[in-house]
């Protein structure tokens, strides 16, 4: 497969992570980099060995030779970018989350669809096989059926300049840390019908702690918890009728391994190790030549954003709330 010729709209940390996965694949090529500064491109082009440099972000847009965009802006400025690229006829891996807004998300699948172009959303740690390892646990019986799916990514954020700290770039914990937990607990157990949400603001005026409890079908429940203000920690665990599943690490793959409990036994299934931003890139880049579906589409986006949209709703309100519905939702199964 000739090589999806990829550029970078802007120069943000996590691209490191999207440079380091694309030098371990060949089905893509990244070729352009653009930042709002030329000087700072041009800069990150040299130091990465990237050809093109761009001195704005709609210069990227009009490269000719770019199939392609990563977009890792802050959240606020993920659809508007997205929907800025799919109108010049690129494909787009954007950053999670791509909105908490239904109509917005909708509004972008709507544009890559009258493009034929795809979009999709950069949850990096569902192509791993650490991942796929676990759902298929799950969806096999092996802990018998589904109960309880307990979610948590707590992160330490101190400085309150950083772009997640910011309301209006749409920051906060839910948004950055919690999105993760909310999309594994949606993965196993499918689209939850009510959600309660609890939420504290920090100084910034974003959630630096949000803790929530969601009800799927088949009386499934799932707890997730994430925050700014405390020691880094993380961690996966799934209870069925007759047995557990837990991942340590279950967003950042690290050691992957996940520990099965049944009949008062415990077993540790090692997984293999792969860059889940490599898989993630080949599965785009394979979207992107029309030779496989992209493992996170319309449906897995819409979910997500009416459900986080359910718990912001929730938090705000005090009550438990039922997740919007929208005119593509479906009542997806538990797998």
């Amino acid at each position: 497969m000739e090589p999806v010729r990829l550029g970078l709209l802007s120069t943000a940390r996590i691209n490191e992570a999207i440079l380091r996965g694309a030098a371990g694949t060949e089905r893509v090529s990244i070729v352009a980099v653009a930042s709002r500064d030329r000087k700072r491109a041009e800069e990150y082009a040299r130091t990465h060995g990237i050809e093109r440099a761009h001195g704005s972000y709609e210069a990227l847009l009009e490269d000719e030779d770019v199939e392609a965009i990563y977009i890792s802006l802050p959240n606020s400025l993920h659809i508007e970018w997205s929907l800025r690229a799919l109108v010049a006829g690129k494909h787009v891996l954007c950053e999670k989350p791509l909105d908490r807004r239904l109509d917005r998300v909708e509004k972008a699948f709507d544009a890559a669809e009258n493009a034929g172009r795809v979009l999709m959303e950069a949850f990096m740690y569902r192509h791993h096989p650490q991942t796929r390892r676990l759902e298929e646990v799950v969806s096999s019986g092996q802990i018998g059926e589904l109960r309880f799916v307990l979610a948590s990514f707590i992160a330490p954020i101190s400085d309150p300049q950083n772009v997640r700290m910011q309301p209006e770039l749409d920051g906060g914990g839910l948004m950055d840390l919690g999105c993760y937990c909310v999309d594994g607990a949606r993965m196993l157990a499918g689209e939850p019908e009510l959600v309660f949400g609890q939420q504290v603001i920090g100084a910034t005026g974003v959630d630096v702690r949000f803790a929530a409890l969601l009800r799927f079908p088949n009386d499934v429940l799932a707890e997730i918890d994430c925050a700014f203000e405390m020691p880094y920690g993380t961690g996966l665990e799934v209870i069925g009728s007759e047995g557990s599943a837990f991942v340590q690490w279950p967003w950042t793959c690290e050691d992957p391994a996940i520990v099965l409990r049944r009949d008062g036994e415990t077993e540790r299934i090692e997984i293999e190790d792969v860059d889940r931003y490599m898989l993630q890139l080949e599965n785009f880049a394979a979207a992107a030549r029309g030779e496989a579906e992209p493992l996170l589409g319309r449906e897995e986006a819409v979910g997500q954003a009416r459900a986080i949209d359910a718990l912001y709703r929730s938090a705000e309100s005090g009550a438990a709330v039922t997740p919007q519905p929208t005119a593509g939702a479906s009542s997806r199964p538990p797998r």
